[in-house]
């Protein structure tokens, strides 16, 4: 695959290169796994190995590079991580599919505020989901649980309520049609008394609601102020592991979204799981200017 000069792939490359070639300050020579996983590397990336594709077997690799089983081992395990490589069990290594992967910028929630007094027919031609993916409606499939549950001592000091206060808990699993993951795994909180007030709002089948959660606090009189975002990275549990199809290796994004209205109240918290293979984050700051 080309990538033309100049674009985020392209510079992604280049510092990877440089930090191989450069260590404090002094020239690096390349470790043999590293140079092998640069050769198998650009053999993907230039379609010489295609999606689905059973790489040769790590003896016949290490017969080929002239290096031992555990040096293969290496240079497939960083394939691995890159998201390049798949290890399937008792069947060997593939190229792997590439998944479509989320943009997430920090104008989405402005976005979703823009449109959260539209019209349904407005609301419904796209959602935030499409709008990080570049996605349609028709290329997701939405999967919605809702619950009661009693607030903990850490989400009844966020929201300001007393512990056990009963709170509408949602869970959230949205993939793309030709894939078997989610993009995330999102748990969201809402007191539930407050949302009680549209009891549509306690009803999953209503999901995926047309124009998210913003539109949803509009039928109840909540207009958001700001939303803040708290993100941490750690290695997956197995069962992030498993329900994220991630490969060894892979860390998750650990996202704390907190969204507080007009009055200062806190009206929704959200735990959200998101992949480090196919989420991008990128945060656009507007800078005032200075005066003369």
């Amino acid at each position: 695959m080309t990538v033309p000069p100049g674009s985020r792939q392209h510079l992604m490359r280049t510092y990877a290169e440089q930090a191989r070639s450069t260590r404090d300050g002094e020239h690096y020579m390349a470790k043999r796994y590293e140079r092998i996983a640069d050769a198998l590397r650009s053999e993907i990336r230039a379609g010489q190995r295609v999606p689905g594709e059973r790489l040769p077997s790590e003896t016949a690799l290490a017969t080929q590079h002239k290096v031992s089983l555990p040096t293969i081992r290496q240079a497939l395990g960083v394939l691995q991580v890159e998201g390049l490589v798949e290890k399937r069990h008792g069947r060997g290594n593939f190229v792997r599919k590439p998944r479509k992967r989320v943009e997430r910028t920090n104008e989405r929630h402005q976005w979703e505020k823009d449109r959260a007094r539209g019209s349904v027919e407005v609301r419904q031609t796209t959602g935030a989901t499409e709008h990080d993916t570049g996605l349609t409606i028709n290329d997701l499939v939405f999967h919605a649980e809702y619950g009661k549950v009693d607030a903990t001592e850490e989400l009844a000091e966020i929201f300001g309520v007393p512990t056990g206060t009963p709170l509408l808990e949602r869970l959230y699993r949205t993939r793309y049609r030709e894939e078997d993951s989610p993009f995330n795994l999102v748990r969201s909180y809402l007191v539930h008394d407050v949302v009680a007030r549209n009891p549509e709002l306690l009803d999953a089948s209503k999901e995926p609601w047309p124009g998210g959660t913003q539109n949803q606090l509009h039928t109840i009189g909540i207009e958001l102020e700001r939303i803040t975002e708290r993100f941490t990275a750690r290695p997956p549990t197995v069962e992030e592991t498993e329900a994220l199809g991630l490969t060894a290796g892979v860390s998750v994004l650990i996202l704390w979204k907190t969204s507080i209205d007009v009055t200062g109240r806190v009206v929704e918290v959200s735990h959200v799981t998101l992949p480090g293979d196919r989420t991008e984050l990128v945060f656009t700051t507007p800078l005032n200017r200075w005066q003369s």
